[in-house]
């Protein structure tokens, strides 16, 4: 079955962001485990995970266009894209009133920052997921 370039896109997506910020998130745990609570030792590995998710989306993205139809998107790619977004981005929202709370409650700002990230992390990877699903199921 032919995929458009939107679909393709959003597998690129998917996969640069779960395995970028997935690793990223495995070894900021390990770090938390194992007594690290201020948020400079987690900038360069954090760049690294960026700069890799960077790198495989543009990577995925030229192979993509070279490989298929480059086409605009329509009518139904803004419908799929907007009821994705709609839908996960109560994910985010809560991260962000838990970032809050814990603000409020004087939780260390390693563990704040974190909880922002996977909340944006969550977020995202439901958008995408949803995505995938309404291009392979229809809306």
């Amino acid at each position: 079955m032919d995929t458009s370039f939107e679909e393709k896109s959003v597998w690129i997506q998917l996969v640069s962001l779960v395995v970028g910020l997935g690793g990223y998130l495995i070894v900021a745990g390990l770090m938390l485990s194992n007594g690290v609570s201020v948020l400079p030792p987690f900038v360069p590995v954090f760049a690294v995970a960026i700069i890799f998710i960077v790198a495989v989306n543009i990577a995925g993205h030229v192979v993509a266009a070279i490989a298929s139809r480059l086409d605009e998107a329509d009518e139904r790619d803004r419908l799929i894209g907007w009821r994705a977004e709609s839908r996960s981005s109560w994910i985010l929202g809560v991260g962000v009133i838990g970032a809050i709370m814990a603000l409020i409650l004087s939780v260390g700002g390693v563990w704040v920052a974190h909880l922002l990230l996977i909340s944006l992390f969550g977020s995202e990877v439901a958008k995408d997921v949803l995505q995938i699903v309404y291009y392979r199921r229809g809306i």
